[in-house]
């Protein structure tokens, strides 16, 4: 199958981390030009994949400063000459130490969630659309808990669940000009943050429990339906929200934890 994402123009914000580099090798694969953008390590994941012979550039910017995410994009776009895909993958959690009820969660994590989950997503999709034409994709990364929320993690479902409906409002305002928004919600995915959220008194092994597949994902796995979702393949799918999770919320799981 012809993906139709040769030689197109791949801007993944949190393209260093463990989702993210694994979504920017998929893309470099499909020979995709990639623009990796994080806050840490964006030249040094650039560069590990033009050492495997791929096209791509690193660019360091807050995702939370809209003066920052307007000059990057316009950077990117002069660089690359276009922005074809737009994947909004950036994104923080509380650690397990944090994990607190509504009435003790720390109102300092609430607005940091809120300005890099949220925030960070709208600052980008406002910032890159201008450059974006008929064909082109936003593919935003929400997670399963902003459709079926975890309990001690309000911030969190708040903000992801906001992205899912943020991001059926732009499908739906950018159709005209052939643009295509989707969200991918991960369910538990195998990379560090997830381990160091669900480590010690068999935690990891609860969650397995609930989930119908029995195991946690890849990164790949995630990789791959962005990639999906951002080509060809996809041209007739916009506002649809795509859980990968291994079937964990289609018996409604997540409402045991």
């Amino acid at each position: 199958m012809n993906l139709g994402l040769n030689g197109k123009t791949v801007v993944i914000t949190g393209g260093a981390g463990g989702l993210g580099s694994a979504m920017a090798l998929a893309f470099a694969k499909e020979g995709a030009k990639v623009a990796v953008c994080d806050l840490r390590g964006a030249e040094q994941g650039a560069e590990a994949l033009k050492e495997q012979g791929f096209s791509a550039r690193g660019y360091a910017f807050d995702i939370t400063d809209i003066t920052a995410v307007k000059g990057a994009m316009a950077q990117i776009a002069s660089d690359f000459g276009t922005i074809d895909v737009l994947v909004n993958n950036a994104g923080i959690n509380v650690g397990p130490d944090e994990r607190k009820h509504v009435d003790e969660f720390s109102d300092v994590w609430w607005e940091r969630i809120l300005k890099v989950d949220l925030d960070g997503t709208y600052h980008c999709t406002k910032c890159a659309l201008p450059y974006m034409k008929e064909g082109s994709s936003v593919v935003n990364i929400s997670s399963i808990v902003g459709m079926i929320p975890l309990r001690n993690q309000c911030a969190f479902a708040a903000a992801k669940a906001a992205v899912i409906n943020f991001t059926k409002a732009v499908a739906m305002e950018v159709a005209p000009q052939g643009v295509r928004a989707n969200v991918i919600c991960p369910g538990t995915i195998g990379i560090a943050i997830t381990k160091a959220l669900w480590q010690g008194n068999g935690a990891m092994e609860g969650l397995l429990s609930h989930i119908p597949m029995a195991r946690q994902g890849s990164p790949e796995e995630i990789a791959n339906a962005t990639v999906f979702l951002a080509s060809d393949a996809a041209s007739y799918i916009t506002g649809a929200v795509l859980p990968v999770d291994g079937g964990w919320t289609c018996g409604g799981f997540a409402r045991n934890f």
